[in-house]
């Protein structure tokens, strides 16, 4: 790769490099060649191996690497990912209100107030009654 040239890679050619002879990661869009690494790795070869074939960016940055790692990264690095070969990421929606929760609620809540409220009868018409007799 000469100065200032940039390599593109789309996903499915980023994920066939993906066993211990040939191990490409793919961190924050940008695409590294971590074979030469692999034995190096502080937390071992697996480590990296079980995060071929997937964006590796949420695994990495859950580690909290240092900042001599992430500077190291920069010698293994060979392109970028091509955004058009990336599944399009949804926003997070919070789910629609559904009203016929709101209606069982709203039905529990009157409940909570009118059950009590006829056991009271219940109990004053049995007294009343229980009286005059």
């Amino acid at each position: 790769m000469g100065a200032g040239e940039k390599k593109v890679f789309t996903l499915a050619q980023v994920f066939q490099h993906s066993s211990r002879e040939d191990c490409w990661l793919l961190i924050g869009g940008r695409v590294y060649d971590l074979t030469k690494f692999l034995e190096e790795h502080p937390g071992g070869s697996d480590i990296l191996l079980s995060v071929t074939g997937k964006d590796a960016t949420v695994d990495f940055e859950d580690v909290g690497h240092s900042p001599g790692a992430r500077n190291m990264m920069e010698q293994y690095y060979v392109g970028d990912i091509d955004d058009s070969s990336t599944p399009v990421k949804r926003a997070d929606t919070p789910p629609k209100p559904n009203n016929q929760d709101k209606t069982a609620e709203f039905i529990v809540k009157i409940l909570q107030f009118l059950i009590p409220l006829a056991i009271l009868g219940l109990a004053f018409g049995i007294h009343f009654y229980s009286k005059s007799t």
